[in-house]
Formats: C-alpha cells, structure tokens, sequence
C-alpha cells in the first residue's frame, strides 16, 4: 500500500463520527447496513451522514452496494488490513510475532483484551 492511500485512510479515521461509523461497520460485518440505519444509529441529517460517508469511501474504507432502493454500506477489511499492514510492516526489527505477543502480554496485564 502506497504511503499516501493510509495517510487517506488515517485522515478519514481522524474524525469521531466517522471513526464511529468506521467501528460501527466493522462491528455489523460484511453484509453491511443501509445508510438510513447508519443515520438513526448516529442521529446524523442526511446531508452530513452523506459526508462522512463519501469520505470514508473516498479513502477507500467503506464500500457500496445498492440493493433495490437502498444504498447498503459496508467496512473493506481487506482496505483496513492493507493499512495496518503498512503500519506494522517493519514491527519488531521485523519480527512481527514478537510484537503481537508483546501486546497480548501487556494487555493481560492491564485486563483488557487485545483488539
């Protein structure tokens, strides 16, 4: 992945309703959810949900299928694997392994559980 696709990406993450659509999306899984749902969920106007949602799939974060009538959105994992692929790629003195053990250590210890 380009570094300027994740700094894309990152931008659009860099912004609270749209990190919680991001998540909200994820949460939901591949089938995805219609933007009218995504709207009631946030409380969000249809001009600012359009907003975010464009941006999100402008960064190439979000993608869109219309079923029928309705716009059904829906988180690309393969997009989210590809920028934090970038961004763990030389973790650990490249050894990756090293660095996932080290954050499920550190996240026992605290009694949270690795995302």
């Amino acid at each position: 992945m380009k570094k300027s696709a994740v700094l894309v990406a990152l931008g659009a993450l860099a912004q609270e309703t749209r990190l919680d659509i991001f998540r909200y999306l994820v949460e939901i899984g591949s089938a995805g959810t219609s933007a009218g749902q995504i709207g009631e969920r946030f409380g969000l106007p249809l001009p600012t949900l359009s907003f975010h949602l464009k941006t999100l799939q402008h960064a190439g974060l979000v993608q869109r299928i219309r079923q029928s009538r309705s716009l059904i959105y829906s988180a690309d994992f393969a997009a989210i694997n590809a920028v934090l692929g970038y961004l763990t790629e030389n973790c650990c003195a490249g050894h990756p392994e090293a660095c996932l053990a080290s954050s499920r250590e550190e996240a026992e210890a605290s009694g949270n559980h690795p995302a």
